[in-house]
């Protein structure tokens, strides 16, 4: 019950029929609703054009990392998965700030104009994402029989066609865990992604931050609602069809 009076306050604050949120209020809509295209169409499109890159290159990266840390030994191996999730123990603003720096001096020796562009912008989210579809794609295959793929390779099965046949679907769940949890960590980012934006380029909670700085309505907290609404929905639904409690319990 805890965990949902938060949420329920915030949809409480979003049905103020105010423009200074002040309680009690003089009563109660859902107009605020109908404004968030128009205060954040922008930049929600840039948040999910963003997320979903990085979520794409962070499985091109991390499926085939987490095969590779789970199923075979190799020097370096441990210092290469250390590697993978560092970026989880390195906080975000210095994360940012370090990329923001290197970004300028590549800048300064070689006139590619990397600061504030969309590529940099990804590169850092693909960053912090990786970790995430790194570890939940482990823990995919944590419970996976190896003695299926090795019968497969028995039957005359080809290496790739192992991994595509039999590793692949074994690891279902933790590939949509992970793309789920990578996408909402891109999408949610702030402490990072406020030193990548430029001024023509709004990421949605860095859009939020500034919009906080002028107004004290109910509006963010529409945001917030229709956010936790759309995660929620998706969750309900993977766990529906590759039961994603299997991987993060």
């Amino acid at each position: 019950m805890a965990i949902f009076l938060p949420l329920l306050l915030t949809f409480y604050l979003s049905v103020f029929d105010e423009t200074l949120i002040a309680f009690p209020p003089r009563g109660y809509t859902l107009s605020w609703y109908g404004q968030i295209l128009d205060k954040f169409g922008e930049p929600i499109w840039t948040s999910f054009k963003v997320a979903i890159t990085a979520v794409a290159l962070g499985l091109c990266i991390g499926v085939p990392a987490g095969i590779g840390l789970s199923r075979y030994r190799f020097p370096g191996r441990d210092a290469l998965n250390t590697l993978l999730l560092a970026p989880l123990t390195i906080p975000g603003v210095a994360l940012g700030l370090g990329l923001y720096v290197l970004a300028i001096a590549i800048e300064i020796a070689s006139g590619a104009p990397l600061s504030g562009s969309l590529g940099l912008l990804v590169g850092g989210h693909v960053l912090i994402t990786l970790p995430w579809v790194v570890r939940l794609c482990l823990a995919g295959l944590v419970n996976h029989d190896r003695a299926t793929e090795e019968a497969a390779a028995s039957l005359g099965a080809s290496p790739l066609r192992v991994i595509w046949r039999v590793t692949l679907p074994a690891m279902r769940p933790g590939i949509a865990a992970g793309a789920l949890f990578a996408f909402v960590v891109s999408f949610e980012n702030l402490d990072m992604t406020i030193f990548l934006v430029s001024p023509g380029m709004n990421t949605l909670p860095n859009a939020v931050l500034q919009y906080l700085t002028y107004h004290i309505d109910p509006l963010v907290a529409a945001v917030a609602v229709v956010q936790m609404v759309i995660i929620g929905g998706l969750l309900l639904v993977l766990d529906r069809f590759v039961r994603l409690v299997e991987v993060v319990r």
